[in-house]
């Protein structure tokens, strides 16, 4: 370990709590973490390794093909064209390193001034599919930052883009200078910041190896909480990596097991909103927003503000909702407290690392489900959706008796294989029999005739308030206006076609979860989710609880209505849906006139003992 001077060095907006050494504890605590990471697979093999490098070599030669042909296109000479250059930098987990076997790497494009994102997804994508190693490639230009999805010799790779205002890109352009903003447009700016935040970061921790090692742990315990997704309204990436940053600042002097320690401390006790810098914002000479939330009423709203440290800053976690902020804030008390007894008490590190219980957790869920019958364009429509979903969530969490609305962190993709058009429209409204989502590729992908349905599910959890003492008959729960709204939303597309892509809501109860959700196809036993109970909410002082003894005792699931089994809905048992009078059928076909038929939006029915509000108006009780 580095010994660092305290006279030297200041890291961050203020001088450190602690400049003491690690205690022996912590020393071999920081032994025993490396070991279970090792043993968690958290580290990739060097064949991995030198095939990343290979693959990015090649990627940085196509970027130079790609805009030497753009070059051309415009009546360069050939010399001029190869001139122009082009160049990759890496950003995110792989710039950071602490990458792990399967992960993929964030790569951004910098072009020079004449060539445009319409050539980025007109003339690099299609080159991208027909480069060597490729398997699958989906541009998605209307995103928040606009990005090219491609998997390259089995490695996942994001690729942006960033034109700067310069005729040619040298092979040794360095991204530090904030005057390279200059005179480029929001987007391009967005860009460009993935890779100059990850390097202000390593410049701004006192230990890169220490902070390597903390955050490796973070990241791997994130993921198997389910908290780690930017888009879906957890934390990515960068704003794990900013925290961790910010407790290594704090200790500068710890090694990795005692900044493990601070971090759940800490962050899982932080006064929100106040903001989590890692230095001073800067307010430089250019005309770019920079987060400011005294002058921006959008600022502040963000309910868990993690700044980014390069010029302009940026808020990292502007997704967050109140549902996936009250998650992590209960996962972080979850991890101290582990973490505690590992160092103190030398219990095993994976304990922090146990998987999570999010298809155990509630007994209503939102299904979410996706349908497309073309794989590339399926790809980008499902990405949009998922884009969206945060948006259903921040709906949800406000509505009367829905006490959080947890959505999970990922969805699940499935090839449905259809014999005839009737499958295809019940797989398209999510009425198809088991014996049809069990047909495997082996045995259906030559027969002549069959149907391909790609569709991909999302869920959301509910925690739905227990009814106050005293109450009686039905309460209203109406979550008809989020899911109908949500549609609308997602169907706004630019690239949306009626006739190709479907979307259906409906709710589920949690013992008619489909297989696959659950590890391996295989549900728990009773025995097996004794360790998993739903305790009853305190909510007679009218406040929803932040915390329990559970991190996820959120549910309700004790209130009155749980000992009642029989279910009470306007549709069928366990999942019947409602459809609003809007609703149509099969979206992947079209009806007998000949016309294209409206994609299917399901409305989840009122759950027992609950009254729903229907699509037009009226209030329907459940019997």
């Amino acid at each position: 370990m580095a010994d660092i001077n305290p006279e030297q060095t200041q890291w961050g907006t203020t001088k450190p709590i602690s400049w003491n050494l690690p205690q022996e504890k912590e020393i071999t605590a920081t032994q025993r973490l490396m070991e279970e990471l090792r043993a968690q697979n958290s580290f990739e093999s060097e064949e991995e390794s030198r095939l990343r490098e290979q693959v990015l070599g090649r990627i940085a030669g196509l970027v130079k093909q790609f805009v030497e042909k753009v070059s051309l296109s415009f009546g360069f000479s050939e010399e001029a064209a190869t001139a122009a250059g082009g160049k990759i930098f890496t950003y995110g987990s792989y710039r950071l390193g602490v990458h792990g076997p399967g992960s993929d790497i964030d790569t951004l494009c910098v072009v020079p001034k004449h060539v445009t994102r319409e050539h980025f997804f007109t003339v690099f994508e299609p080159m991208l599919l027909d480069f060597e190693g490729v398997t699958e490639v989906s541009g998605v230009p209307g995103a928040y930052v606009p990005v090219i999805k491609a998997i390259v010799s089995g490695i996942h790779i994001d690729f942006l883009f960033a034109r700067l205002n310069q005729a040619t890109i040298p092979d040794d352009l360095e991204l530090k200078d904030d005057n390279l903003l200059r005179n480029l447009d929001e987007r391009d700016v967005r860009s460009l910041g993935g890779s100059r935040v990850t390097d202000e970061i390593l410049r701004l921790v006192p230990q890169p190896e220490v902070f390597r090692d903390a955050l490796r742990a973070v990241k791997l315990w994130a993921q198997r909480r389910a908290v780690y997704s930017n888009v879906i309204g957890f934390l990515g990436g960068v704003a794990w990596a900013m925290l961790v940053a910010r407790i290594c600042q704090l200790f500068p002097r710890y090694d990795a097991a005692s900044i493990l320690s601070r971090f759940f401390h800490i962050i899982g006790q932080w006064a929100w909103p106040q903001p989590v810098l890692l230095k001073a914002i800067e307010n430089g000479p250019l005309n770019v927003r920079v987060w400011n939330p005294q002058i921006y009423p959008s600022d502040r709203q963000h309910l868990m503000p993690i700044i980014t440290p390069a010029y302009p800053s940026m808020c990292a976690t502007h997704n967050v909702t109140h549902s996936t902020m009250k998650i992590m804030q209960n996962e972080l008390k979850r991890g101290s407290q582990i973490v505690e007894k590992v160092i103190q008490a030398g219990e095993p590190w994976s304990n922090l690392f146990e998987k999570h219980d999010f298809f155990h957790m509630y007994r209503y869920y939102l299904q979410i489900m996706i349908t497309s019958g073309d794989k590339d364009m399926h790809h980008k429509w499902a990405g949009t959706v998922e884009s969206k979903i945060r948006l259903l969530v921040g709906k949800l969490e406000i509505q009367d008796a829905v006490e959080i609305a947890h959505p999970f962190t990922k969805g699940f993709e499935q090839v449905v294989y259809c014999l005839n058009d009737e499958e295809v429209r019940a797989v398209a409204k999510y009425e198809m029999g088991d014996e049809v989502l069990k047909r495997t590729e082996a045995e259906y992908e030559e027969k002549e005739g069959v149907s391909k349905v790609y569709m991909t599910t999302f869920y959301i959890g509910l925690g739905v308030e227990p009814k106050p003492a005293g109450q009686s008959g039905p309460r209203k729960l109406d979550i008809s206006y989020p899911t109908i709204e949500f549609v609308k939303t997602v169907k706004l597309w630019d690239q949306y076609v009626e006739e190709q892509m479907g979307i259906v809501i409906r709710y589920v109860k949690s013992t008619a979860l489909p297989d696959n959700v659950f590890e391996g196809g295989v549900r728990q036993t009773a025995a097996q989710k004794q360790g998993v109970k739903r305790t009853k909410s305190k909510a007679a002082d009218g406040k929803k609880p932040l915390s329990r003894s559970s991190p996820h005792d959120i549910s309700g699931d004790n209130s009155p209505h749980k000992k009642q089994r029989k279910d009470s809905l306007s549709g069928t048992h366990d999942g019947g849906m409602a459809l609003s009078d809007a609703a149509s059928a099969n979206p992947l076909s079209k009806a007998a006139n000949g016309h294209a038929r409206s994609p299917l939006a399901v409305i989840p029915p009122a759950l027992p003992d609950q009254q729903m509000v229907s699509a037009n108006g009226a209030q329907v009780a459940a019997s």
